[in-house]
């Protein structure tokens, strides 16, 4: 077992805003945001270990000495959740899909990563679910919840604030972290990306890598529109998306981390550029194996 520092860094961001930075943002470090007005809080997801989410749980307390009431997922990936029980006192809040995703994916992700310190984790599932929009109040904070359709999964939940001008995005935006949309759409995740930058937000707390501006958008765009072009090539040339990939590598996105994400996202490019529905369901177990192959072995996981 790898026995490391579980804490990750809390920020604030905006008036009562707080970001929860766990570095470098690569698989399973995922960031969380914090909001806080008049003596209460509400937590935007978790982390994917016990040891991690109960470090999480320190760091919102030593801001907010109430644990937060509310608790929001913003997409049902262990990453995000498994820490869910370290916050018993809270209302757990994610899209309607996400219950059922996540209750049907269990603890799978421990067992990818059987290195990794998970800890004993417990699945708490959403208590309250909610289709397109949904607003929290928490003091004199509005905090908006929006569904956008699939983009990195199906039950994507973005968090928006406008009041404080924060978008808190999950996996639907990354920074400096290469794009994951496998489990929903390529195409689904640029016209999100397209609304929420009409949103015009001043901070945007990304789901993986550091706290950014506006401009994390233009990355993802620019990856995506790239891997779209890659699969029509593909397509065209006959080649299959881990030869693509391998015909590629990185491209000009070589700065971005978890390159290798670049085989199970060409996969849904491909099946897009076939006329498939955004979200339809892909053999997520084949497309990790690829990417494995593709990698030269198992990808970091540094949770």
């Amino acid at each position: 077992m790898r026995r490391k520092s579980s804490a990750g860094r809390l920020a604030e961001v905006a008036d009562g805003v707080f970001a929860y930075v766990q570095p470098d943002g690569g698989w399973c470090l995922n960031n969380a945001a914090l909001v806080v007005s008049r003596g209460h809080s509400a937590l935007v997801d978790t982390a994917a270990t016990e040891a991690r989410a109960r470090a999480l749980r320190t760091a919102a307390l030593g801001v907010c000495p109430e644990p937060p009431r509310v608790l929001v997922n913003t997409h049902f990936h262990g990453d995000h959740t498994f820490g869910n029980f370290v916050f018993p006192e809270a209302l757990i809040i994610g899209h309607e899909r996400a219950r059922g995703e996540m209750a049907a994916a269990g603890l799978h992700l421990t067992g990818l990563w059987p290195e990794v310190e998970w800890g004993e984790l417990t699945l708490s599932l959403p208590e309250v679910t909610y289709r397109d929009r949904l607003t929290l109040h928490v003091g004199d904070v509005e905090a908006e919840l929006i569904h956008l359709g699939p983009a990195h999964t199906t039950d994507d939940t973005v968090v928006w604030l406008p009041g404080r001008r924060v978008l808190v995005t999950g996996d639907l935006v990354m920074s400096g972290v290469t794009p994951f949309c496998p489990m929903g759409s390529v195409t689904g995740t640029l016209d999100a990306v397209a609304r929420l930058r009409a949103l015009d937000a001043r901070t945007v707390v990304t789901g993986h890598g550091p706290v950014a501006g506006p401009e994390v958008f233009d990355v993802t765009e620019g990856y995506l529109r790239w891997v779209q072009e890659l699969a029509r090539e593909g397509l065209a040339a006959g080649l299959t998306p881990l030869e693509a990939a391998r015909a590629a590598g990185p491209g000009p996105y070589a700065h971005l981390i978890d390159s290798e994400r670049l085989v199970p996202n060409l996969h849904r490019a491909y099946v897009e550029e076939r006329g498939a529905a955004p979200g339809v369901p892909l053999d997520i177990g084949e497309l990790f194996r690829e990417m494995v192959e593709f990698h030269g072995g198992l990808p970091t996981c540094r949770a």
